[in-house]
């Protein structure tokens, strides 16, 4: 036996850490041995022999049996060359292997590459960290490379050791931390193959993991990390990724369709079960392009092993989530959205992660990922782990997930969970639970260096993408570049204010809403602040808040279908980008429920089909004129006409295009009462087209309106302001949307003196004696 005893003793316990320095062939000159060693250490394997390939014959050379675990030690005399051979074992059961042998290459991450991982700056390390299909020296095989910077062993198992991890111990890179192995095709790699690390850890406990850069994992309970190549796909959507990096968002359509994949659809006939990722693609897109939703959004697709999370929870932050198929399914899925015009974004999670044991948790046996200290490493609420944003290897990990989803997946946007608690080191803490910055301040620096980066790294390389933040409080600067002052980056905030207030406004019995006019108007107030998107999200159908419809604050179920429809009518044409979780569309009666279909058989119902077909109005109605989109974010496209008319539960305001006569006139009232003659201020005189009336009989309304449109009048003085007024009829808890038509105006309009007796008892009220303070 020509290997020493300490090393013998650290192979056969599966404690050393660099087995690549005794495994494999070594030169070797000591006395009269002159030539090279070989050893391997192979599961049930009876005999093993060092093959030759460069050599014509080929020739052998046996090794000898020098441990029942399966090490195998032989010297091949000759000239101290190292050449290129394989091993050729008889295996217990009668099997003849012949392979190459993985303790025969060199690493394959170069200095370089460790040198960039360990500074956070390597953008594309999800190519380097993981299991990944190469071909080395002309052999196929699979790199695996894990960093684990405290472990005392690392080995790679699964099917091909049995699980075992005295098989296929990976060598340590160092001061790196990353621990590297080649494995040969021939030695049992290929895609399906399912495997983890086994790690000594730096408290001496052997732990089992799942590879934190793979993109595939088998379903619980057993998660281990699948080997796949998602580079295998073929994409057929360039002309919708040339046309995304022209597109100026900010200025164009964007509603967007928030979506679980899981509870959207089922097939009852199979168990409940899900759809498929290619099931959902034959049904959604077909659905989505009807209603006229420019985008959809799935909550966090990254495999999680708690589906009761809705998947907030992640544990694959590299990997769509196995339920619905493989990652070439959810690639389909997507390509086919793009090629029928429809923008995928993605819920994504850099806020935490969960404590499964067999994740990102205790990796090595320290706190990799996460802060030792609860007061920064902890979520109390969510019992999950915080990122530690300021360890170069975590930001490099994080920010390489998000780069990776535009690049295997050619998503076209994120919204980023939780952004509240990461800009708060005191976020749902009481006073002694938290760390302050090195300033004495309460702000993450480290987690708003790493939103920044971010942001400017996704915009740099993928044009057209839109990061959308889940921001929850008045922090300011959400939505403002980089560039300046105090920016975060991102292209859109969801206005989660304004869905508060808003739902608090109609979930009133109408006969108090006058007091809580300011509920509704209050927003306004800083509609600007930021690039909203108005959302009524997943959030706020769960736990008890009740659906949308449900909400609505009537007894009966055509009035509540009715509230609803003027709300959502109100939302497309108040200002900022819109999006609506499914089941919402069609007021879903129920709360949502994660492990249940969307009860689509009430779209057979008058109240139910009336929100959906009024939905898909307003959608079509909102692309279809620019006047509506294009000043969504900027201030000029709105103007109040009257926001105090209390009393009435009425408001009034104007959306403007690029020109001034391309103006659309929006009217809301909320009483359950129907207001004949109702005076209100426009800019132009002419002609007002009824474009849209919540109350209408297509949407099983009352019917009751204004016969298409209504005339200017003049008044004896300007009315809200204006120079002239249109007379309405207001029905019951309803939105109206009027156009001005150029061209339309009559010659001359005058005043009646009946006219103006009938009007006498429409005029604006005061304020109510009682109001709530203004937020």
């Amino acid at each position: 036996m020509i290997i020493t005893s300490k090393e013998f003793d650290a192979l056969l316990k599966a404690k050393h850490p660099q087995p690549h320095a005794v495994l494999g062939m070594h030169p070797i000159n000591e006395g009269e041995k002159v030539g090279v060693v070989v050893r391997a250490l192979l599961r049930d394997a009876e005999t093993c022999e060092v093959v030759d390939i460069q050599s014509k014959p080929e020739r052998r050379f046996p090794l000898q049996k020098i441990d029942e675990m399966g090490l195998f030690e032989g010297f091949v005399p000759g000239d101290e060359k190292v050449f290129r051979y394989q091993l050729r074992t008889f295996q217990k059961n009668g099997e003849i292997k012949q392979f190459h042998d993985p303790y025969s290459f060199l690493p394959t991450m170069g200095d370089v590459d460790l040198h960039l991982f360990n500074e956070g700056k390597d953008q594309k390390v999800y190519e380097k960290l993981g299991s990944h299909f190469k071909t080395v020296n002309g052999i196929n095989g699979v790199a695996f490379t894990v960093w684990a910077p405290s472990a005392k062993r690392v080995s790679v198992v699964g099917d091909f050791s049995a699980w075992d991890g005295r098989y296929f111990p990976m060598r340590s890179l160092g001061a790196s931390g990353v621990w590297e192995l080649f494995i040969p095709a021939s030695c049992g790699m290929a895609e399906g193959v399912k495997y983890k690390y086994e790690l000594i850890g730096a408290d001496g406990q052997i732990r089992l993991k799942t590879d934190p850069y793979a993109t595939y994992y088998e379903a619980p309970p057993h998660n281990a990390s699948i080997l796949f190549d998602t580079r295998n796909y073929r994409w057929h959507d360039d002309a919708w990724l040339k046309k995304r990096a022209t597109i100026d968002w900010k200025k164009s359509p964007v509603s967007i369709y928030e979506v679980h994949l899981g509870s959207w659809k089922r097939k009852v006939e199979e168990g409940n079960r899900p759809l498929t990722y290619r099931e959902i693609a034959a049904e959604l897109i077909p659905y989505m392009k009807e209603m006229g939703f420019t985008h959809v959004e799935f909550l966090p697709v990254s495999e999680h092993p708690f589906a009761g999370s809705w998947g907030y929870q992640v544990t694959g932050f590299f990997a769509p989530t196995q339920r619905y198929g493989s990652p070439n399914d959810f690639q389909f899925l997507v390509d086919e959205l793009h090629k029928n015009d429809i923008g995928v974004i993605i819920d994504w999670v850099p806020a935490h992660f969960p404590r499964d044991t067999f994740a990102l948790a205790d990796f090595d046996g320290t706190h990799l990922y996460n802060h030792a200290d609860p007061r920064q490493g902890a979520h109390s609420d969510w019992g999950t782990l915080i990122f530690n944003y300021g360890r170069h290897e975590v930001r490099g990990f994080l920010t390489a997930s998000a780069l990776s989803w535009f690049d295997r997946y050619h998503i076209d946007g994120m919204r980023v969970d939780a952004v509240a608690s990461m800009l708060y080191l005191d976020y749902s803490r009481k006073e002694g639970e938290w760390i302050p910055n090195k300033y004495g301040g309460k702000e993450n620096l480290e987690a708003l260096e790493f939103l920044r980066d971010t942001n400017d790294l996704i915009h740099k390389n993928y044009p057209g993408a839109m990061m959308v933040a889940e921001e929850s409080t008045s922090w300011s600067g959400v939505t403002r570049p980089t560039s300046e002052e105090g920016g975060l980056g991102f292209d859109y905030k969801w206005n989660m204010g304004w869905m508060h207030d808003t739902l608090v406004y109609f979930s009133k019995d109408p006969i108090h809403r006058k007091w809580h006019q300011n509920d509704l108007t209050f927003g306004m107030i800083y509609q600007h602040s930021e690039a909203f998107i108005q959302i009524f999200s997943h959030d706020e159908v769960v736990h008890g808040k009740g659906s949308m419809i449900m909400k609505m604050g009537s007894w009966y179920m055509n009035e509540k279908a009715q509230t609803l429809r003027a709300l959502y009518a109100l939302m497309w044409l108040w200002p900022g980008k819109k999006a609506l979780f499914m089941g919402s569309e069609f007021g879903q009666s129920n709360e949502w429920k994660y492990d249940g279909s969307l009860d689509w058989h009430l779209t057979q119902f008058k109240e139910h089909a009336g929100v959906q077909k009024i939905v898909k109005d307003l959608n079509h109605l909102y692309a279809s004129d620019p006047t509506i989109y294009r000043h969504d974010l900027e201030r000029e496209g709105f103007h109040w006409v009257n926001c105090t008319d209390a009393d009435s539960s009425v408001i009034s305001f104007l959306r403007r295009g690029d020109k001034p006569e391309e103006v659309y006139l929006v009217v809301g009232h909320y009483t359950p009462n129907l207001r004949k003659s109702y005076r209100v201020g426009v800019p132009f005189e002419g002609f007002w087209e009824e474009k849209l009336n919540s109350a209408a009989d297509v949407y099983g309304g009352s019917g009751q309106g204004n016969a298409g449109g209504v005339q200017t009048k003049v008044p004896e003085k300007d009315w809200d302001g204006q120079p002239y007024y249109v007379e309405l009829i207001l029905p019951p808890n309803s939105t109206l949307v009027f156009k001005y038509k150029i061209g339309s105006a009559p010659k001359k309009l005058e005043v009646k003196s009946d006219e103006k007796a009938e009007t006498k008892t429409v005029v604006k009220s005061e304020k109510p004696d009682k109001q709530e303070p203004k937020k």
